[in-house]
């Protein structure tokens, strides 16, 4: 959960005003405060403390708030939480809960408690959760909610305005009603501006708005996102593959789907999960990270052979192994600003098969301008350190070629990791990292061989 700078400072006063009341055993007072927050605040709260403080903390949480608590929590933290509940109060804790958060929140339930759920529901309620569970969970329709207020075409606002007086309340974040056919297929939208700011007589078809496009409901929660970006959206409806409305989504689940890919982007580039668990037992989070350092140890064995190629030459020449750690440096920050900037794109969906030829030209183009500038700064260093011309030519080339290769690495790798089907951040830093490191080692050590011995 991604926060502002005030938004930090009030969580750190909050982290050390419940530290001191946990130090001090003033547990009605916890209780109190605790229950007096947001059940994003809460979530937000108890991520923040070790697992046996988390423990207690929980335990004082109102029954009442403990489903929109966990929907909060990362899915680490919410598991562990599950874990120590019983099944009526996960039940009870299921109620309540909007079907699109609902059909989130069963995935991570005892195959018996949902069963329990379940029978706890009306057929309406039953028929709209497995609407939204019969979709992927990363796709509009695993997104969307059920509860949509649709009219028909040919009635007079005035009917409408009579119906959701009846109603009595609408959704949260409802901007507009949908307009459907007798066949339940999506024609427009009528806004409520339109509704309250119209003549009565007038017929819905008149006054609905036909260019707001619906959704496919098996479309990618990225593709949603980035719509809703765009156009601006507080809702949006959600279609299957007759045409027909399914239900909406709104900006409140997007803004979930941004945070959660931004969170995945940062932790995906150290190889760490999102929803890991700070506070995690120590063998547990050894584990998970055990296997990205095995990798990366094995590209540093494979840096290293290529190192120990030119064994000879490092040990006539000694200032190649001064300077040897800039050459694969450069190399690692130019490729790891491409490589950022392509991820992005790719997440964005700004980047594909049209334009990645003139990406991977503009890139190269930027590395051999950047290893030109700062080869010429790096070879006056080492001439003057060294005072050896033969040393200071040898290592702006290396750069260059190191540059030129970074960009095309950083470019190229997450391109191919996409077309794979694997995660460009994830395997993206690891895989460039070698080739920088090789490629820069291989460049400057095999340069030198060449015209220094």
């Amino acid at each position: 959960m991604s926060l502002s700078v005030a938004g930090r400072e009030t969580h750190e006063r909050r982290l050390h005003t419940f530290k001191h009341a946990l130090e001090q055993g003033a547990l009605s007072n916890l209780r109190q405060m605790i229950n007096g927050l947001h059940p994003a605040e809460v979530a937000h709260l108890l991520e923040s403390f070790p697992v046996e403080e988390r423990e207690l903390l929980w335990e004082m949480v109102d029954p009442e708030k403990d489903g929109d608590v966990l929907l909060y929590v990362n899915d680490e933290v919410r598991a562990s939480l599950i874990r120590d509940m019983g099944h009526q109060e996960l039940v009870a804790a299921a109620e309540g809960l909007d079907t699109d958060d609902l059909a989130d929140f069963l995935q991570d339930l005892p195959d018996v408690v949902i069963k329990e759920v379940l029978q706890s529901l009306n057929e309406q309620n039953r028929q709209r959760l497995e609407s939204v569970m019969s979709y992927p969970e990363d796709t509009a329709g695993g997104l969307m909610n059920t509860d949509t207020i649709t009219v028909r075409p040919d009635v007079t606002l005035d009917v409408v305005l009579r119906y959701l007086r009846m109603r009595g309340e609408l959704p949260d974040a409802t901007d507009r009603l949908y307009v459907v056919d007798r066949g339940d297929r999506y024609l427009g939208a009528l806004t409520l501006s339109a509704l309250l700011t119209r003549p009565d007589d007038q017929i819905v078809a008149q006054v609905m708005d036909r260019g707001i496009d619906a959704i496919p409901a098996l479309s990618p929660e990225r593709e949603v996102a980035n719509l809703f970006e765009k156009r601006d959206l507080v809702s949006a409806p959600v279609i299957d593959e007759q045409g027909k409305l399914v239900g909406r989504i709104t900006v409140d689940d997007v803004v979930d789907v941004i945070r959660d890919e931004a969170d995945h982007s940062l932790m995906s580039m150290a190889g760490l999960d999102e929803e890991e668990d700070m506070f995690a037992p120590v063998l547990v989070s050894a584990r998970s990270r055990a296997v990205w350092l095995g990798i990366n140890l094995f590209t540093a064995f494979l840096a290293s052979w290529v190192i120990g190629l030119f064994e000879e030459t490092l040990n006539k020449v000694v200032a190649l192994a001064i300077l040897m750690p800039i050459v694969a440096s450069m190399g690692g920050v130019a490729g790891s600003q491409t490589l950022t900037l392509v991820i992005r794109g790719l997440a964005l969906g700004r980047v594909g098969s049209a334009n990645a030829r003139r990406l991977l030209f503009k890139e190269l183009a930027v590395g051999l301008l950047n290893g030109v500038l700062w080869a010429m700064v790096v070879a006056a260093i080492a001439v003057l350190w060294f005072d050896d011309y033969r040393i200071g030519a040898i290592i702006a080339a290396a750069i260059i070629l190191n540059l030129i290769f970074a960009a095309f690495s950083g470019a190229v790798i997450p391109l191919l990791l996409r077309r794979m089907g694997a995660d460009p951040a994830l395997g993206g830093s690891v895989m460039l990292t070698t080739v920088t490191d090789v490629v820069g080692f291989m460049a400057f050590l095999g340069l030198a061989t060449i015209f220094l011995l």
